[in-house]
């Protein structure tokens, strides 16, 4: 290999992966069709929001405040109501799983309302679903909260009302859908899948069909032969990124409050580390199937399970947040998600681009160094 840059030979390599990427079907299959996929799946049937629970009421007292609180719950756009006389009737149908709480209005309520009192109700969940459990208790209980301020019984001395009344508001999400933050989510694994899976296997892909040898014999540079690889990839994925991006916003309604400028850089910062592992595990392997099992294991996974994507780094054990510090898209996903719902916040965005870059310059360093043991 030389050692001198040459521009024009550049420019053929780069024509020639390019040319490469368009005889293969599968690359567009990859890089369009599956991402459309994940974007309407994540988009449509994954939701974390709990609304329209379905929930049993159980209507034990007949009299006037009964009856309005059960039509409360009726009213509620988080529940989905069975009425019902007793609980016998609730209980398989909570086992069955068609009804996932209970929400009992005891013989005594009325009477305890005309003492001036704001009486309880009970709350039977099911605790199979431990997320949908708490959230049918927690809106039980705010449906129950709300319809005692209308009734007056909490302004009445005689209720057990708190001494302080805390009115939560929510500035970027306020309906709190779960869909806002799973598209610019989705968005992270589509540029995961992209930037690591298709690089993983270039280089590969040169070894098992002998074209490495023909390239070998060539004056290319390592930084042409390295270059040459990886921009027609880092286009490709900001296409699939800008596709799924505009998807994102007409079809799914998802906000887009910052600047193409500043997503076009969190995204190119984000490549760096995906490309670099990319090609740093198709230069070690020397085998596209190795390389995609790889490639799966230490780029999708950790961006599905790690990143804060799905689950909650702060709910996970000290040592697996730990971990999730090693994980670039740790540093995507939360700035994808301000410049969609907050927009350009410079201060929160820069720290991430920065990280994001130092991940990208260690991988090409050790895929500089790999890739040049291998060629010698």
């Amino acid at each position: 290999m030389s050692t001198l840059f040459d521009p024009r030979r550049f420019i053929a390599l780069v024509r020639k992966e390019g040319s490469q990427i368009l005889r293969d079907p599968s690359t567009f299959l990859i890089a369009f069709v599956l991402p459309m996929i994940l974007l309407f799946l994540f988009g449509y049937a994954v939701s974390l929001d709990s609304t329209r629970t379905r929930v049993a009421v159980v209507l034990e007292d007949s009299s006037a405040p009964a009856l309005r609180l059960a039509q409360a719950y009726q009213r509620s756009p988080y529940f989905e109501v069975t009425m019902a006389r007793s609980i016998q009737p609730a209980r398989p149908m909570m086992v069955s799983g068609t009804i996932r709480a209970i929400i009992v209005i005891p013989q005594d309520f009325g009477s305890k309302v005309k003492q001036g009192h704001m009486p309880p109700v009970q709350i039977i969940t099911d605790g199979s679903q431990p997320n949908t459990a708490s959230f049918a208790a927690a809106y039980g209980e705010g449906v129950r909260q709300s319809w005692a301020m209308e009734e007056g019984l909490a302004r009445n001395p005689m209720a057990q009302s708190p001494p302080v009344s805390v009115s939560a508001r929510y500035w970027y999400n306020p309906e709190l859908k779960s869909r806002y933050f799973l598209v610019p989510g989705s968005i992270a694994v589509v540029m995961t899948i992209i930037g690591t899976l298709l690089t993983a296997l270039v280089v590969a892909r040169e070894w098992e069909r002998g074209t490495m040898e023909a390239m070998m014999a060539t004056p290319i540079t390592m930084v042409e032969f390295i270059a040459s690889k990886m921009i027609p990839y880092f286009l490709l994925a900001l296409a699939s990124m800008s596709l799924c991006t505009v998807i994102g916003i007409w079809a799914f309604g998802v906000p887009f409050r910052g600047s193409v400028f500043a997503l076009i850089a969190i995204a190119s910062a984000f490549l760096m580390p995906a490309l670099g592992m990319g090609l740093l595990i198709s230069s070690a392997t020397k085998n596209q199937f190795v390389a995609s099992q790889i490639a799966t294991l230490a780029g999708f996974l950790p961006t599905f399970l790690l990143s804060g994507f799905i689950y909650e780094i702060g709910s996970m054990p000290w040592p697996i947040q730990g971990l999730t510090y090693l994980v670039p898209a740790r540093y995507l996903i939360p700035s994808l998600q301000t410049v969609f719902l907050a927009g350009d916040q410079w201060a929160l965005i820069l720290p991430n681009i920065g990280i994001m870059l130092l991940f990208g310059a260690f991988f090409f360093m050790l895929s500089f160094r790999v890739t040049r043991r291998s060629l010698d």
